[in-house]
């Protein structure tokens, strides 16, 4: 017998974790208005490389074996009625929702449309456009920019690729100068032309952009890695405009639960837990949130136990790929800047494939 249904709205990481968490124990329900599971990790190079089309994209089929998964888009939630409403008019009763909707990036990172066809679409169409262009725009010199720069000037060595980074560094929210140094030194050597304190915005010419100099900037194709926005405008249209902050994230208590709501949980990209938005965090969150829907859907009264409590990492691992063979980690070091490891540590962690083992293994898949 299983204690409760479980509501989750989100299929990325977070919420498929939480999900596969709680399957043996709840009856779970995951909706997404995808009809896989998207590995957001592997998007940037899926962008530029034509033999990763179809490698970010992995069916939710095997995910869970008692639960169920619902392809449709949620459009409100009635938390008198413990009910989420979908598109469709489909009512699906909850005892537990957790809210796991993440955030939307910019191109090529974006699963376009709700189907493969579409999505694939979208990345063939960015590959042409990389393949033909004689110049290409990277504005953004964080993890992502870096990443995409590093994959655009591997796959076309001959074609002029610029960087433009608002800051004063590149990974500069990384909190390691070193790091920065580390990877303008890569894309600099490889010919990538890296503009730092360069404020982008689109001129007024097609494909001419200026800085905040008034310099121009030609360029046949740009891509804009310069953060990322919370998919909660649902929420705000539905009614629930109170659950958000200033910057539209989930306002979350140190149980993971949605402030003020005891059976509403937010995890991953979505909430405004305090730490870079990075998927070791929102797994992080998944597994404390799922052990806390167990004590919730389990011990009642005097006997129910306390939750446990969330407490953001300072710093996080975090792993810039330069293409599939190099890059830097960024280790953190107790009551000091973070180590900066390089291309073989890089490459055996993720800049090879990516994770894409590893979320197969995940979703009930081999490896290959």
């Amino acid at each position: 017998m299983r204690d409760g249904d479980v509501v989750v709205i989100g299929g990325g990481y977070a919420g498929v974790r939480l999900a596969k968490r709680l399957d043996a124990t709840a009856r779970v329900t995951l909706v997404d208005r995808k009809e896989v599971f998207f590995h957001r990790i592997a998007s940037l190079r899926a962008g530029v490389h034509p033999d990763w089309t179809s490698t970010p994209f992995i069916p939710y089929d095997r995910l869970l074996e008692h639960g169920r998964v619902v392809v449709g888009k949620a459009l409100r939630i009635d938390t008198d009625a413990r009910t989420v409403v979908l598109a469709t008019g489909e009512r699906i009763p909850y005892d537990v929702l957790v809210v796991a909707t993440g955030a939307d990036y910019p191109e090529p990172a974006r699963f376009t449309g709700t189907t493969v066809d579409e999505a694939s679409k979208a990345f063939t169409a960015h590959q042409q456009k990389i393949a033909a262009a004689g110049h290409v725009l990277v504005v953004g010199g964080g993890p992502s920019g870096v990443e995409l720069a590093a994959e655009i000037r591997l796959a076309r060595p001959h074609a002029r690729v610029t960087l433009a980074h608002a800051g004063e560094a590149l990974l500069n929210n990384t909190g390691s100068a070193w790091a920065g140094r580390r990877a303008r030194t890569w894309l600099e050597a490889h010919d990538v032309d890296v503009r730092l304190d360069s404020f982008m915005a689109p001129g007024t010419d097609f494909g001419v952009y200026k800085d905040t100099r008034g310099t121009s900037l030609e360029a046949d194709v740009s891509f804009w890695a310069t953060g990322i926005t919370p998919n909660t405008l649902w929420l705000r249209l539905a009614g629930h405009g109170d659950w958000l902050n200033a910057a539209g994230h989930i306002r979350v208590d140190r149980t993971l639960r949605v402030a003020g709501l005891r059976d509403v949980f937010a995890v991953g990209d979505v909430n405004d837990a305090a730490e870079q938005k990075i998927t070791q965090a929102a797994i992080a969150q998944a597994d404390l949130a799922a052990h806390n829907i167990r004590l919730h859907l389990t011990t009642h009264g005097r006997h129910r136990k306390e939750p446990r409590l969330y407490r953001a990492p300072h710093r996080s691992p975090l792993i810039v790929p330069f293409g599939g063979a190099d890059g830097l980690t960024l280790l953190p070091v107790p009551g000091g800047e973070s180590a900066v490891l390089g291309s073989r540590t890089s490459t055996v962690a993720k800049a090879k494939t990516l994770m894409t083992p590893y979320m197969r293994r995940q979703l009930g898949y081999t490896a290959a």
